[in-house]
């Protein structure tokens, strides 16, 4: 799987080719964060968002589908003590309904082949009156044209399913339910928007 071989160069990605947007990213997640959430992590990667959320919330589960990225992620974040990493798939997740205050699943709807799927598991298991956020990034530019970052990265084998502009990334929830859907640009190199809503109903 491409996200097992990449898991061991990912943090070069993080930490330097896009520094600067995820540095606005982890401020804008940890002001979301508050002392005593439970929260649920998503295709938590090597840990960048884990580390934020874990220094502001009473409990963690941090989760992704890659077993490699987990094991960084478990690496990069073992001085925090109140973070669980499990392997899980974000379309099926094996938690009770209503179990988490927050639920974050960062850059990873527009790799997905049923991004609605995944978004009703992330609703489902978020508490009544609960937030979701769900940072991705914003791999086409204002008039729509695919991004080189975009473009590079497929063609490694990362498989983008979707490209989103930051209006089409709002109307993506607005269209699966969400009523007030706020957008926080991170911007950078690689932009990253970041969606956050309140639980419905169902979508």
């Amino acid at each position: 799987m491409f996200w097992d071989q990449v898991a061991g160069v990912y943090d070069i990605f993080v930490n330097v080719i896009n520094r600067k947007t995820h540095k606005i990213l982890k401020e804008i997640v940890s002001d979301l964060i508050e002392p005593d959430d439970v929260v649920l992590e998503c295709a938590c990667g090597t840990g960048l968002l884990s580390a934020v959320i874990a220094q502001k919330c009473r409990r963690l589960t941090a989760t992704d589908f890659s077993g490699n990225m987990l094991k960084k992620a478990e690496k990069n974040c073992v001085a925090f003590h109140n973070i669980t990493f499990t392997k899980a798939d974000i379309t099926a997740l094996a938690f009770p309904d209503c179990s988490f205050d927050k639920v974050v699943a960062g850059n990873v709807i527009h790799l997905l082949d049923n991004p609605l799927t995944a978004l009703g598991e992330l609703n489902r298991v978020c508490k009544d009156g609960g937030m979701l956020i769900i940072p991705t990034y914003m791999n086409k530019d204002s008039k729509g044209k695919t991004s080189g970052f975009a473009a590079t990265v497929g063609r490694a084998g990362a498989d983008f399913k979707r490209q989103f502009t930051v209006d089409s990334y709002r109307q993506f929830f607005l269209d699966a339910g969400y009523l007030d859907v706020q957008i926080i640009l991170a911007d950078g190199r690689i932009p990253c928007a970041v969606a956050v809503m309140k639980k419905v109903d169902s979508i």
